[in-house]
């Protein structure tokens, strides 16, 4: 069985209350710290930067790819925190084979996000900040409210080059874009295989092709034809997980497209795109004004 079935958990991972952590998710480490739960974190993935000072005492751990396994098992911790997306299944396997339980995270909509939260402060029965999640989510209510009576930006956001490469409607960043009031202009497009079918060069394998079984399909190479195709009003360049840059930026604004013409095209801090936890609270803050759309000006501008 492949990683991308690798399933996660919405329910308590555990029956008892974990006093020692490690996270393998950057996401999932600042908000335990921003939940008042930084001190059960005993380990952590050289991407968990955030809160710089919080982080900055605990043991590497190796990347989200390739977690020391050895390392965190020595550590003893009472659950490991993982994403399905960003950890290796075959790590949460060598982890459970070790006697160390796992919690395979992995929400895909704002809404599955902020239920996370809630998880999160029940398995670890510190309910402190029920009134700062409750505010995110407020806000995110709020915004929709607000979004859903506009007619939408349409708005590519790139995640890769070389092949450029994009998400379709079956991700986290889709429904966080949606809920700010943007259409991904690739929303409907499915990643085809192999490369050169994706690029339009060949002929894809049929859906029942047995090489196909368990492939992620929602993250499309595409083209620049493509891009001018569709139109975009809005295009966002995120630092992450590919470092766009200025340059990036330049070669989009000689494409053919409203967002060229209209000087919409933005380099874009890639955690208000990608990092589900309290994280929302910022890409409510900040990814509607940049879209034009609406700004809930109640939401806190810090998470200490």
């Amino acid at each position: 069985m492949s990683d991308a079935s690798y399933a996660y958990q919405m329910e308590r991972p555990v029956d008892y209350v974990p006093q020692r952590v490690v996270s393998l998710v950057p996401s999932m480490t600042e908000s335990l710290f921003d939940l008042n739960l930084g001190s059960r974190v005993i380990g952590v993935t050289d991407y968990c930067t955030r809160p710089a000072e919080g982080v900055r005492r605990l043991p590497r751990l190796g990347g989200t790819k390739n977690p020391n396994i050895e390392a965190i098992v020595a550590l003893r911790p009472d659950l490991v925190i993982m994403n399905q997306e960003e950890n290796r299944r075959a790590d949460a396997e060598a982890l459970q084979a070790a006697g160390i339980p796992t919690w395979v995270t992995h929400p895909n909509t704002v809404r599955e996000a902020l239920d996370l939260l809630w998880t999160i402060m029940d398995v670890f029965e510190e309910p402190s900040m029920v009134p700062r999640v409750r505010l995110i989510e407020v806000a995110y209510e709020w915004t929709l409210g607000v979004t859903k009576e506009q007619t939408p930006k349409r708005v590519l956001v790139p995640i890769w080059r070389d092949p450029w490469m994009t998400f379709n409607r079956e991700t986290y960043i889709h429904d966080l874009l949606s809920t700010c009031g943007a259409e991904n202009v690739f929303a409907d497009r499915v990643r085809r295989y192999p490369l050169r079918a994706d690029l339009g060069l060949a002929e894809a394998l049929p859906a029942d092709d047995p090489r196909l079984q368990d492939r992620d399909t929602r993250y499309p190479r595409i083209t620049l034809e493509e891009v001018v195709a569709a139109q975009p009003e809005i295009v966002l360049l995120p630092d992450e997980p590919y470092v766009f840059t200025q340059a990036d930026a330049d070669e989009i604004a000689r494409l053919d497209i409203p967002a060229a013409r209209n000087g919409q095209i933005h380099l874009v801090d890639g955690s208000l795109l990608t990092w589900h936890g309290t994280r929302i609270a910022y890409a409510l803050r900040d990814l509607p004004p940049l879209l034009g759309t609406a700004r809930p000006e109640s939401i806190e501008s810090r998470t200490e």
